[in-house]
C-alpha cells in the first residue's frame, strides 16, 4: 500500500463504529421509554406528552441523524437517506399536530385532519428510500423480476389482511368515503412498505450493510406498530403514552442510530466493488422459496375466508389470480434462465477445457497425500511422458532428488500461510522427462481442496541462457578466463571463507611485456591470439583450486589459494617458485601465423595479511608488477610495504607539480654549448628546473616521470619554450646574441595545440632575429609519420628555425631521421660520448658519426662532455661544439651573462683543466641530466 493509501485506509468514514457506549446509551433510552409506557408514566398529563411530544422528538431526531448524514457522505446512498430524513420529519410532524389536540388544545383528535396527511406522507419517502438502496437490476428481466417479487409480497399480504381485517374496515367505514380511504390507505401503505422490506432483504447492497440493516429494522418496527394500530381491536382502546408507543418509540431511535452507530462490514471497506457480471441469473436474487411462501399467504387469505363461511370477497379472488399469474411468470423468466444459464455454463466448461487441452503449460492436480489426480494433455509435449502414465503416481517421484527438500520446504510453508495474504506461490525445480532428461521447470502452484493445483512450464531454455548470460557477464569474452569482477568476488571468498586469515593466500598479477609492439608489427589480431594462447598456458600452470584471470588488455592474475601452512617462509618460497615457472612459460615463444613472436612476462606477488580486503591485496601485487617493469621487466617482485610509501610519495609530488607552474616555482636555466676549436660560447641550451616548496630542486626526468598526463608535460614544454624565447630575446636587446636551443618532442611538434602561426607570433612578438632558436628534436616515435614531420620542420626552418637532431647514435630511427629530416646540427647521445675515450669500439663509431655530420655540411655538438679527456679526444675526430661539465654547468641568467661577457672558456690541450660551474673553476665529473636531489 502506497503512502497515500495507508493515510486514507486510516482515515474515518461516515458510517464507522461509535463503540459500545452508544449502542448501552440507545437501549438505555428506549428500555426507559418501554418502561415509563407499561406503567402510564404515573399520570394521564406525562403520557400524553410522552405519547405525542416524545414520539416527535425521536423522530425529529432521525430526521435530523439522517440528513446530516446524507451532508457527509459521499456514496450514492446520499438519496437514501435525505428520504429516511423526510419521512421521519413527516412522521415528527404528524406526533407534533396529535400533540397539539391533545395536550395544548386538550381534545380529541378529529378524524381526519392534517395529522393523518403527515402519516401517510411517512411512507412515501421510505419506500423509494429503500428502493434507493437495493441492488438496481441489470436486464431489463431484472427489473421485470423486481416488479414480480414486490407484488407477490404485497399482494399476499394484501389478501390475507383484507380477509382478516381490512374488508370489515371497508364495511364499517362504508357510508363516508373520507374515513373508509383514511383506514385503507395506512394498512395499504404499509404493506407496501413491508413488501420493500422483504424485498430489500433479499436485494439490499453489500456496501455498508451494517447500515442498511438497521434502517430496516428501524422501519420494520415502525410499520409492524402501525400495523398492530391499524387492527380495530387496539384502535378503539389506543391512548398516547401507551406500550405501543415504545415500539414507534424505538423505531426512531434505532433510525437515528443507524448511520452513525452501525459498523462497516470488513470485506466492504476493504475490498473495492468489482465488477458487474451480467450474465448472473434472474432468480437468483431472491430466496428460491419466496414465490412459493407468496402464494401459500395468497391460499391462507382465501382458505380463511371458506372456513369463516362468508363468500368469497372480489377483492381476495383479484388479488389472487394477479399473484398466481405474476408467479406463473416469474416462474418462465426463471425457466429460461436456468436455461440460458446452462447453455452458458456448457460453453464457459468447453472454453476451460479446450483451454487446458491446448495450453502448452501443464496443469497438474495433486492430492493431499502428493498422489496426481490430473495431468493435463499438455505433458506429453512438455515432458515428452503421457498423461495417463503421470496420473496416480506421486509427485516426489518426478522431481529431482536435490531439489525435493526445498520444494517440500515451499509447500509446507505456502500451505501453512494464510490463503488471503498469499493465494499462490511460485516453485523452479527440475522435473524428470520422459528421456530421463531432467527439464528446468516452474509452476504455479495454488490451493485445491486441501491439495495442490501445479500450473507448470518448460522453462529450461531461459535457465541454459541465464547461466550463459551470467557466464559472459563474469569472463573475458576472448579468452574465456574469469574478468576482473569475478576474479575479486573469488579473493573475496578466499579471504572470507574458511581459510580466512591464510597468510599463504596470495595474488599474481601478470604483464606481458612487449604485447604493444606485437600489435604495432602483426596487427590486432594477431595480438588476440597471443592473448589465446598466454591465457591457455596460463590456465594449465595454476593448480586446480587456483583462479586464473584477464583483468585486461595484456593484464592477467592469478590466484593461488593457500593450503593452510604456518610456516611463511616456505610459502613464500613455493609461491615464488609458481611464479617463475609462469615467467619462464609465458616467455616461451608464441606461434602466430607462422611467426614466431617472443614476449616476456613481468610479475608481482602479494599476499594475504590479516584483515586485508580484496581490493587491497590486488593493488598490493599490482604495484609489485609495476615494480618488476621497472626494475628491468621480465622478473618477479613481491610486494613490500616500501611500494606503496613510493606510490604515495610520486603522487603527493604530482599533486604538487599540477599547481607548481602557476605558482611560479619554476626556473630556466641555460647551460653553455662551446665551440671546441676556441672556447668562444656558440649557444646555450635551455633546461627547465622545479624548486619545489620545501626547497627541493628537480631536473626534467624526475618531476616529468611523476607527470599524471600528457597534458601538464606540454603545458610545461609551452612554458619553457616561451620563456627561453623572452629570455633570448633580452640578453640580444643588451648585446648577447648568442642562439638558444629548446628541446622538444617529435610529437609535440605535430601537436595541434601548437599550431605554425604560435612559434610566428612568439618569435615575432619578442622580435627575436633569424637563426637565434635552434629547436632539439627529443625522439623519433615510429608512430609519427615522418611525412608530416618533414613538412613541419621545413615550415619552421623557413622561419630562420635551425634543427638539431638529439641523440643522435641512440637507434636506427635517428639514420631514418637524418635521411629524410632537413637538420641543421647533430648532436651526439651522451651514451656515445661517456665511453669515448676507454672505449676503441664507442671511439670508432662516435669517430665514423662525425664524419657522417661533417661530409653533410652539418655542425655537430656533443652532449655529456664532462672531463677534459672527452673534449681532447672529441676535438680530434673533428667534432665541433660540446656541452658538459667539462665547461659549464646549467647557468641562472646572472651566471650566464658574466660567462657572455667573458666571451670564452679555456679549451684543454691535452691535460685536465678546471671546470667552470657557477663561476667558480672545480674539477669535477657530472652530469647535466643528473642534477642532484636531496633525499625527500
Amino acid at each position: 500500500m502506497s503512502a497515500q493509501g495507508a493515510i486514507m485506509a486510516r482515515r474515518p468514514v461516515p458510517g464507522g463504529s461509535t463503540g459500545p457506549f452508544s449502542q448501552l446509551l440507545l437501549a438505555g433510552v428506549c428500555g426507559g421509554y418501554g418502561i415509563g409506557s407499561a406503567f402510564g408514566w404515573g399520570s394521564h398529563e406525562v403520557a400524553l406528552v410522552m405519547g405525542d411530544f416524545g414520539l416527535s422528538a425521536a423522530a425529529l431526531i432521525a430526521a435530523v441523524s439522517c440528513f446530516l448524514y446524507a451532508r457527509a457522505s459521499q456514496s450514492r446512498f446520499r438519496l437514501a437517506w435525505l428520504l429516511f430524513a423526510v419521512s421521519s420529519a413527516m412522521a415528527a410532524a404528524g406526533n407534533a399536530v396529535w400533540g397539539w389536540y391533545e395536550v395544548v388544545l386538550d381534545r380529541e383528535v378529529p378524524s381526519p385532519c392534517i395529522a393523518d396527511l403527515f402519516f401517510l406522507c411517512f411512507a412515501p419517502p421510505a419506500i423509494v428510500g429503500l428502493l434507493v438502496l437495493a441492488k438496481r437490476p441489470v436486464t431489463r428481466a431484472g427489473w421485470v423480476c423486481l416488479a414480480l417479487d414486490a407484488w407477490l409480497i404485497g399482494g399476499s399480504l394484501l389478501t390475507l389482511s383484507w380477509s382478516l381485517a381490512l374488508a370489515h374496515s371497508a364495511q364499517v367505514q362504508g357510508e363516508s368515503v373520507a374515513p373508509a380511504a383514511l383506514s385503507l390507505a395506512y394498512p395499504l401503505l404499509d404493506i407496501v412498505l413491508v413488501s420493500m422490506l422483504l424485498a430489500l432483504h433479499f436485494r439490499r447492497s453489500a456496501t455498508n450493510r451494517s447500515a442498511v440493516n438497521t434502517a430496516i429494522a428501524a422501519l420494520a418496527l415502525t410499520v409492524l406498530c402501525d400495523a398492530l394500530f391499524t387492527s380495530p381491536l387496539l384502535r378503539e382502546n389506543y391512548r398516547s403514552g401507551q406500550l405501543l408507543d415504545a415500539g414507534w418509540f424505538a423505531g426512531s431511535l434505532l433510525l437515528a442510530y443507524a448511520p452513525w452507530g452501525a459498523r462497516r462490514t470488513a470485506e466492504a471497506t476493504r475490498h473495492p466493488r468489482g465488477p458487474r457480471h451480467l450474465s448472473r441469473p434472474v432468480a437468483g436474487s431472491l430466496a428460491a422459496l419466496t414465490p412459493y411462501l407468496a402464494a401459500a399467504v395468497c391460499t391462507l387469505g382465501i382458505l380463511h375466508n371458506v372456513i369463516e363461511g362468508r363468500r368469497v370477497d372480489r377483492v381476495v379472488v383479484l388479488t389472487g389470480c394477479t399473484v398466481v399469474l405474476a408467479l406463473v411468470v416469474r416462474q418462465g423468466i426463471m425457466l429460461l434462465d436456468n436455461i440460458a444459464l446452462t447453455h452458458e455454463l456448457a460453453q464457459k466448461e468447453n472454453h476451460f477445457r479446450s483451454l487446458v487441452q491446448g495450453s502448452s503449460d501443464v496443469i497438474m492436480i495433486a492430492a493431499p497425500s502428493g498422489i496426481l489426480r490430473y495431468v493435463s494433455p499438455a505433458a506429453a509435449g512438455v515432458y515428452g511422458r503421457d498423461a495417463e502414465e503421470l496420473i496416480g503416481s506421486e509427485l516426489a517421484s518426478i522431481i529431482h532428488p536435490e531439489d525435493l527438500g526445498r520444494v517440500v520446504h515451499e509447500v509446507r510453508r505456502f500451505l501453512a500461510a494464510p490463503p488471503a495474504e498469499e493465494p499462490t506461490t511460485r516453485i523452479e525445480c527440475r522435473f524428470k522427462s520422459g528421456s530421463g532428461e531432467w527439464l528446468n521447470v516452474e509452476s504455479t502452484v495454488n490451493r485445491h481442496q486441501g491439495g495442490l493445483i501445479f500450473n507448470s512450464r518448460d522453462v529450461t531454455e531461459r535457465v541454459r541462457l541465464q547461466a550463459q548470460l551470467q557466464h559472459n557477464a563474469e569472463h573475458d569474452p576472448l579468452t574465456d578466463l574469469p574478468n576482473r569482477a569475478l576474479f575479486t568476488e573469488r579473493v573475496r571468498q578466499a579471504l572470507t571463507g574458511r581459510r580466512a586469515g591464510d597468510s599463504g593466500t596470495a595474488v599474481l598479477f601478470i604483464d606481458l611485456d612487449g604485447f604493444k609492439g606485437v600489435n604495432d608489427r602483426l596487427g590486432h589480431q594477431a595480438g588476440d591470439e597471443l592473448l589465446i594462447q598466454a591465457a591457455r598456458r596460463l590456465q594449465d600452470s595454476v593448480r586446480t583450486g587456483d583462479t586464473a584471470a584477464r583483468l585486461g588488455g595484456d593484464e592477467f592474475a592469478a590466484l593461488i589459494v593457500g593450503d593452510g601452512g604456518r610456516d611463511r617462509t616456505a610459502r613464500e618460497y613455493q609461491v615464488q617458485e609458481i611464479a617463475d615457472r609462469l615467467r619462464l612459460t609465458l616467455s616461451q615463444p608464441y606461434r602466430i601465423d607462422g611467426n614466431e613472436v617472443r614476449v616476456a612476462a613481468s610479475i608481482g606477488v602479494a599476499f594475504a595479511e590479516p584483515a586485508i580486503t580484496p581490493t587491497n591485496l590486488m593493488r598490493n601485487a599490482d604495484l609489485a608488477m609495476y615494480r618488476a617493469k621497472a626494475a628491468g621487466k621480465d622478473r618477479v617482485e613481491l610486494y613490500a610495504p616500501q611500494m606503496q610509501d613510493e606510490v604515495v610519495r610520486r603522487s603527493e609530488l604530482a599533486a604538487r607539480l599540477r599547481s607548481a607552474l602557476h605558482e611560479g616555482e619554476f626556473a630556466l636555466l641555460h647551460q653553455p654549448v662551446v665551440n671546441l676549436a676556441t672556447g668562444r660560447i656558440a649557444a646555450v641550451a635551455a633546461q627547465a628546473r622545479w624548486r619545489s616548496a620545501q626547497g627541493i630542486l628537480f631536473t626534467p626526468a624526475e618531476f616529468l616521470r611523476v607527470a599524471d598526463d600528457g597534458d601538464r608535460s606540454a603545458e610545461i614544454g609551452h612554458w619553457l619554450l616561451e620563456e627561453a624565447v623572452e629570455q633570448a630575446a633580452e640578453r640580444g636587446r643588451l648585446g648577447h646574441l648568442v642562439p638558444v636551443s629548446v628541446r622538444m618532442s617529435a610529437r609535440r611538434l605535430l601537436d595541434k595545440s601548437l599550431p605554425l602561426g604560435s612559434v610566428e607570433a612568439l618569435l615575432t612578438r619578442h622580435g627575436l632575429p633569424s637563426g637565434a632558436l635552434i629547436i632539439e628534436l627529443a625522439d623519433s616515435d615510429p608512430r609519427i609519420s615522418f611525412d608530416d614531420l618533414e613538412q613541419r620542420l621545413a615550415s619552421l626552418r623557413r622561419l630562420g628555425v635551425r634543427i638539431a637532431l638529439d641523440g643522435f647514435g641512440s637507434g636506427y630511427a635517428a639514420i631514418n631521421a637524418l635521411r629524410r629530416l632537413p637538420v641543421d646540427v647533430l648532436k651526439l647521445d651522451r651514451g656515445l660520448v661517456e665511453g669515448v675515450v676507454e672505449s676503441a669500439r664507442l671511439h670508432k663509431i662516435t669517430s665514423g658519426l662525425l664524419r657522417i655530420a661533417c661530409d653533410l655540411g652539418m655542425q655537430s655538438v656533443a652532449d655529456g662532455v664532462d672531463v677534459p679527456e672527452q673534449v681532447i679526444a672529441l676535438r680530434a675526430m673533428g667534432c665541433t661544439h660540446g656541452q658538459g661539465m667539462a665547461f659549464s654547468g646549467p647557468l641562472d641568467e646572472y651566471r650566464l651573462r658574466r660567462s657572455l661577457v667573458r666571451e670564452d672558456f679555456p679549451v684543454p690541450g691535452g691535460i685536465a683543466l678546471p671546470v667552470l660551474t657557477g663561476g667558480a673553476f672545480t674539477a669535477r665529473n657530472g652530469s647535466n641530466n643528473e642534477t642532484r636531489v636531496p633525499p625527500t
